[in-house]
């Protein structure tokens, strides 16, 4: 089994901020294709801040911006700082002209790089009763 991949950034965010603007490489614009027809997207983008070998060693972390101070393991947290420094946020699609997204509560900052978009799909993203520990309970969506 290989231990490398190769990942091929799709876009970058343009604009941070309430309403962010996700630019499409144009080789990828195709793919949005359809995109309209969702009001929610699931944004993969690239922690690029957080991207040094220090940052990548991190397997114990304080989530922050939570209530409670509980060291928890890195893949049990929403950490910026992991072994392969990979973003996850679940967005608003306000618009798509060309191969501009504009969306709404993406959680990336400025020049980070998108690993991918797929669409938001409640039957299969939405876990009703899932249980998660008590301390995700209090704090920010992510």
């Amino acid at each position: 089994m290989s231990t490398k991949g190769e990942l091929r950034f799709i876009g970058i965010v343009e604009k941070a901020g309430e309403e962010a603007i996700i630019r499409v490489y144009p080789e990828f614009c195709a793919g949005l294709k359809g995109i309209s027809d969702f009001s929610h997207l699931i944004v993969l983008y690239w922690i690029h801040l957080r991207d040094k070998e220090e940052e990548r060693r991190t397997l114990l972390v304080f989530p922050k911006r939570h209530a409670w101070n509980v060291e928890t393991g890195v893949f049990a947290s929403r950490s910026p700082s992991r072994p392969n420094p990979i973003g996850l946020c679940v967005v608003e699609l306000l618009k798509v002209e060309d191969c501009v997204l504009t969306v709404k509560e993406l959680d990336a900052l400025e020049n980070s790089p998108i690993v991918d978009v797929k669409p938001y799909i409640p039957r299969a993203d939405a876990i009703p009763n899932a249980r998660v520990p008590e301390w995700t309970q209090r704090g920010p969506k992510t």
